[in-house]
């Protein structure tokens, strides 16, 4: 046990390093308020720009949302940091990291909002008719509020499993919590610096997985 101790836990080590990769913890933080914020802003916008009903515009966002579907979350870190210059766009490990995951998340958000938006009975489309309202009045202040509400406890799943992703930011040099993790565990030859940053991911983790288990729970979907 002293071993185990001295290896995954050792206080000095900790005491040393830890002020680095607890500073990591903030850039984590942003990058998981930027991913979703980037990410559900898009994948709500999608779906609303379909009512527009341009063949063009369905056919690209149908693009988007099966190629960030498919490709791997770290894939598309390393194309947007590494593959964008080339085309003139270069972004910081902060951006590419946020930008990318944004992407993923905007695909799945999507597709989740596209389904509760059908998952609505037809009824509410005739009942706003039979008081007057115009499609898009209808769509914007019966169909959506509802299809959101519908959406949350799928969206709030994806969404966590999706910013989880912000550990592969190390790919490209982003300081976050596993990257420094990596860096101090490298310099002093003992992984108690990684046992820390598992501590901080079950710290910042922890807490929405236990939110989102009560928004299924709860009654805020519609039955």
């Amino acid at each position: 046990m002293e071993r185990f101790a001295d290896y995954y836990l050792n206080a000095e080590i900790l005491l040393r390093y830890g002020p680095e990769i607890v500073a990591g913890l903030w850039v984590t933080i942003g990058v998981a308020v930027a991913t979703v914020a980037i990410g559900l802003g898009l994948g709500l916008a999608m779906p609303v720009a379909l009512i527009a009903r341009v063949p063009v515009l369905r056919w690209v966002i149908a693009c988007w949302i099966e190629v960030f579907r498919t490709l791997p979350q770290l894939a598309v870190i390393i194309f947007v940091y590494f593959g964008l210059p080339y085309a003139g766009i270069t972004m910081s490990p902060f951006w590419a990291t946020a930008g990318a995951l944004g992407a993923v998340l905007s695909a799945f958000a999507a597709e989740i909002f596209r389904s509760a938006i059908q998952a609505l009975p037809p009824g509410q489309w005739d009942a706003a008719a039979a008081l007057g309202l115009r499609f898009r009045a209808t769509f914007f202040l019966v169909i959506l509020p509802q299809a959101i509400r519908l959406a949350v406890p799928l969206l709030t799943n994806r969404t966590i499993a999706i910013i989880k992703g912000t550990a592969l930011g190390t790919a490209v040099s982003l300081p976050e919590i596993l990257g420094r993790a990596q860096s101090a565990m490298a310099i002093a030859a003992n992984p108690s610096p990684l046992t820390l940053a598992a501590v901080l991911y079950l710290i910042l983790f922890l807490p929405l997985v236990v939110a989102s288990r009560w928004l299924e729970a709860s009654r805020v979907v519609p039955r």
